[in-house]
Order: structure tokens, then sequence, then C-alpha cells
């Protein structure tokens, strides 16, 4: 890893299969990518689906230290969604695995592709708490009580 290397936050969950093997596997694939570290892993967290349907989400949040771009590491993440069987059926359809790109660095983008930082993060609480667990200056405590009405439960 050399300087160029910028820190990035996924969001990471799913609600099909068994998800928790499914979430831990791509902790793995993260860091087995190109030019990416793994930096933190967060706990496993239980929650209900929010705007999506289906059994119950398994979620969690990781950090990578990587020289990839932002639309490299988007595909990169996709390309792991793919092989842990990841369909799309119809929009929020249950899942195996959703990799979603919260934060790169200071980076702003808005592209029809990605959106930096992610747009709806500081609205699931399925988010923030696994990401606070790993970066906590990166959710303020007016985020975590904006959710506190959201189930969500830390595994053992």
């Amino acid at each position: 890893m050399d300087a160029t290397a910028h820190t990035a936050y996924i969001a990471l969950g799913g609600n099909l299969g068994d998800a928790a093997a499914t979430v831990r596997r791509a902790f793995a694939a993260l860091a087995a990518l190109p030019q990416t570290r793994l930096l933190a892993a967060s706990s496993l967290y239980r929650s209900a689906p929010v705007d999506a349907s289906g059994p119950d989400f398994i979620n969690a949040a990781a950090s990578v230290a990587t020289g990839l771009t932002p639309l490299q590491l988007l595909d990169a993440l996709q390309a792991i969604e793919t092989a842990e069987g990841r369909q799309r059926p119809w929009r929020n359809a249950p899942r195996t695995l959703d990799l979603d790109l919260l934060l790169y660095g200071q980076q702003r983008l808005d592209t029809p592709r990605l959106t930096l930082p992610h747009p709806r993060m500081l609205q699931r609480a399925f988010v923030l708490w696994p990401l606070a667990e790993i970066a906590p200056a990166l959710v303020p405590p007016e985020a975590l009580a904006a959710v506190a009405g959201q189930a969500i439960e830390r595994l053992p």
C-alpha cells in the first residue's frame, strides 16, 4: 500500500441464505482485493428490512485502505456481490449480499453509478451502528438519535 491509498467505508448486508457466513466471506473478499487492505471489520448486527422485504438482514461495516479509484472499488464490490449469488430482480429485493460504498476519503461524487457520501447512510440504523463501532468520529450522536426507532441488535 502506498501513500496514494484512500480510506473507504463499506456497508455489508444480506438476508438470503446463511447471511452471517456470507458477510464474513465478504470481509475476506474485501481483504483480498488488489491494492486494498482491510483496516477494520465491525461486529455483525441483525435488523429488520428497511424499504425492502424478506427476512431480517445481517449487517456490518468495514473500512479499507485502497489504491483503487471509487468506480474501480464499486466494480470490485459488485463483483463480490455477484460471486455470492446476488441477483437484482427488482429494487430492494431480498439479497444474498449487498455492499454499499459509503465514504471514500473526503471525496464527493454524484454520478448515475455512484454518489459519495452515500445519500441515505445517515437515515439507516443498520449502517450507522456498525459504522460507529469501527469509526465513531464519522457518526454524529444526533444521527444515531435520529434512527433510534429502528430496531437493530448486535450479535454475539
